[in-house]
């Protein structure tokens, strides 16, 4: 029997969906409260590490994700320079195994959709327009207060929603994101014919210039600078005249950014929680719990590693107890410690121009950690 029978997630992200179909899978009953008022299906591309595809196979979605993204096994690197000569092709260790591709990209409100769609399948219920006003733990079980007045009971509560977690707070975790000092703008475009990997240009204008293809068609190309205030409405304007010093598909891409691309401005922030992620019988994973610049795209990953131990936990143990949540911690805290430290590392190595840096051997040593099973 699994240590708890129904469970309640706040978030319908990728953290959430993930934990919502291992528990609903094992026969727990499960209620995601999300606060949107319906499905989004608008947003830019993500990047997807081998170590979350493995958990997407776990899931058995593996195919449908690997149907509708763009998977790759290489890196390039390129000059700033107007012909954007490449200087390298290295191969991608692949954290999945060696059967996964090393890195995957797709539309993010598409994998959200699949993930949505198996949720629903194995059980799960998904209540929309709920915004988390309070949380409550009665020692026994833990119940939900949402704006709308309502209250949800539960045996155990997660928390996957997001960098700004009201369940984070709700339950005395005085704990929130903080400027790295760097930000990036993000463009969801058309695909150039040679973008077939990710390709990351270091200097010029910006300190990093890059793009992921995310399907057949698109990709999502980003440029990281300096943080400061910026107008979105300036978007594309902006894009296109830092990309400028880059040649190779970023002309084309530099052709694709008129007033229709997509285009969104976000500052870099980081946290993480270190210490137990849960009070009581209530538990945060994903970005309520650890949060990263997307330095080594990790932060996926890292959510979805959370949500699978979680939901390996308590369907594989009779009770809900401090073994139980010190085992979690066990194996969960110290490798989303250096995934964080190695993203913020990376990105203040380049605000500090450091030159002579390890970056190689800083992403070997994390790629071979990540590749062990969580």
């Amino acid at each position: 029997m699994a240590a708890v029978q129904k469970v309640g997630i706040v978030g319908a992200g990728a953290a959430g969906l993930t934990a919502a179909i291992l528990l609903a899978d094992a026969g727990v009953e499960v209620e995601i409260l999300e606060r949107a008022d319906e499905p989004q299906t608008l947003g830019s591309g993500i990047t997807l590490q081998g170590n979350a595809l493995r958990i997407f196979r776990q899931l058995g979605v593996w195919d449908r994700i690997e149907e509708k993204g763009f998977a790759f096994s290489t890196l390039g690197l390129r000059a700033p320079d107007p012909e954007g000569t490449v200087l390298a092709v290295l191969e991608d260790i692949r954290t999945g195994g060696d059967d996964l591709p090393a890195t995957l990209g797709m539309y993010r409100p598409e994998l959200t959709a699949i993930l949505r769609e198996r949720a629903l399948q194995a059980g799960a219920a998904i209540s929309y327009g709920k915004t988390v006003s309070g949380v409550t733990d009665v020692g026994g079980s833990v119940t939900v207060h949402t704006a709308d007045g309502a209250s949800h009971g539960y045996d155990l509560l997660i928390g996957a929603d997001g960098l700004h977690s009201a369940v984070r707070r709700g339950i005395g975790i005085n704990v929130e994101p903080v400027a790295t000092g760097m930000g990036i703008w993000r463009a969801f475009v058309e695909r150039p014919e040679d973008v077939v990997r990710t390709d990351l240009t270091y200097g010029g204008p910006c300190y990093i210039a890059g793009y992921c293809p995310t399907g057949p068609d698109t990709i999502y190309a980003y440029l990281v600078e300096k943080a400061q205030e910026r107008n979105q409405e300036d978007g594309p304007k902006i894009m296109s005249r830092l990309a400028a010093a880059y040649g190779g598909p970023w002309n084309e891409i530099r052709a694709n950014l008129d007033h229709s691309a997509r285009v969104n401005y976000t500052k870099f922030t980081t946290h993480l929680v270190d210490g137990p992620w849960n009070r009581g019988r209530t538990v945060i994973i994903g970005d309520a719990a650890h949060s990263c610049p997307p330095t080594v795209a990790q932060g996926a990953a890292m959510a979805v590693e959370d949500a699978a131990v979680l939901a390996e936990l308590l369907t594989t143990r009779d009770e809900l107890t401090e073994t139980l949540w010190k085992e979690f911690s066990d194996r969960r805290l110290d490798r989303a410690r250096a995934v964080v430290q190695a993203s913020v590392q990376l990105g203040q190595w380049m605000l500090d121009g450091v030159r002579d840096a390890d970056v190689p051997g800083l992403m070997h040593s994390l790629s071979m950690m990540l590749k062990e099973k969580a």
